[in-house]
């Protein structure tokens, strides 16, 4: 029994509830991350999301089991491997999916409406999606979008459209550097055919996924850039009632700028993981797994934090 829930858990893929954290984003660039009630909303959301992300999974694995028993790495997936019931594996995906709708229609309307899209998408994906060029990797990126219009329709707080011109890219941008990993990674073992594991594969070439890839890392830190150059943050700061409140206070100080090496460092780390190691398959795991990667993106939101809430 406890070796049948540990299947269970690792099917659901609970890394891949970091993906869920962009939830968080509105509260936290519109200065209310502190606020307890938003807080709380914003935990609820992340947790409806994980539930729903999960079922999607559990579905996902189901569809996809002679696919994934041919993939090196897939193949591994309790489901794939025959060691999780499958008839268990979709009542617990039916039952998410049931828990994961109640819930969002609760907290509200217009959440319901983002996570039932959400839903939709995930399962559009794995029935039919991932088999359509170009669309499958449009498909991956709006499920990224969707968490984080799911924070703004949950809390009623929005972030800047330069901002969410940066999330749309860096989401397009990590879909794409799936689908590279994924096709350099499947053409270095020997007996195995692409199209046969996932059939969009054989429409995307690595030069195509270059260029792809080039055109979404560019505009990933440039619409960041144009975030920290023309929006002003809150000014909450813990520093705006003390004695530094001459320095801080000019509202052309925009302090997210110097977070923009940090940005630009941490696009250019992720881009050699996938060229050199095929590791973008998985954006969470190598985030994880790779400690450069990982203390800039730490640094990054301790810094981002600290500018908004220190001095705004």
């Amino acid at each position: 029994m406890v070796k049948l829930l540990g299947y269970l858990f690792q099917a659901a893929r609970p890394r891949q509830w970091l993906k869920n954290l962009g939830v968080f984003a509105a509260i936290t660039f519109t200065g209310q991350f502190f606020n307890p009630q938003l807080l709380k909303i914003s935990v609820l959301a992340f947790l409806i999301f994980s539930i729903l992300s999960s079922a999607s999974y559990l579905i996902n694995d189901l569809i996809d089991i002679s696919r994934d028993q041919l993939h090196p790495t897939k193949r591994l997936r309790p489901i794939a491997r025959g060691v999780l019931p499958k008839n268990l594996a979709l009542a617990v995906a039916l039952s998410g999916v049931a828990l994961g709708i109640g819930l969002s229609l609760a907290l509200s309307p217009s959440f319901f409406i983002v996570a039932f899209g959400f839903l939709g998408i995930h399962l559009l994906y794995s029935f039919f999606l991932k088999n359509i060029a170009v669309v499958d990797i449009l498909a991956i990126a709006l499920c990224y979008i969707l968490r984080v219009y799911g924070g703004e329709a949950a809390t009623g707080f929005h972030i800047s459209i330069w901002l969410m011109l940066c999330v749309i890219s860096l989401s397009l941008f990590l879909a794409i550097g799936k689908r590279r990993s994924e096709l350099t990674l499947l053409a270095g073992y020997n007996g195995i055919v692409s199209s046969k594991v996932r059939k969009s594969l054989s429409h995307y070439s690595e030069r195509l996924l270059d260029v792809y890839t080039a055109i979404f890392a560019n505009s990933t830190w440039i619409t960041y850039a144009f975030f920290t150059f023309l929006e002003r943050p809150p000014y909450i700061g813990w520093f705006w009632q003390s004695q530094w409140k001459r320095f801080f206070e000019f509202p052309e100080r925009k302090w997210l700028m110097i977070t923009i090496p940090l940005v630009i460092y941490g696009i250019m780390r992720y881009l050699q993981l996938i060229y050199e190691k095929s590791e973008g398959e998985s954006p969470e795991e190598v985030l994880l797994s790779d400690r450069p990667l990982f203390f800039t993106v730490s640094l990054w939101i301790l810094t981002t934090v600290f500018i908004i809430y220190g001095f705004g």
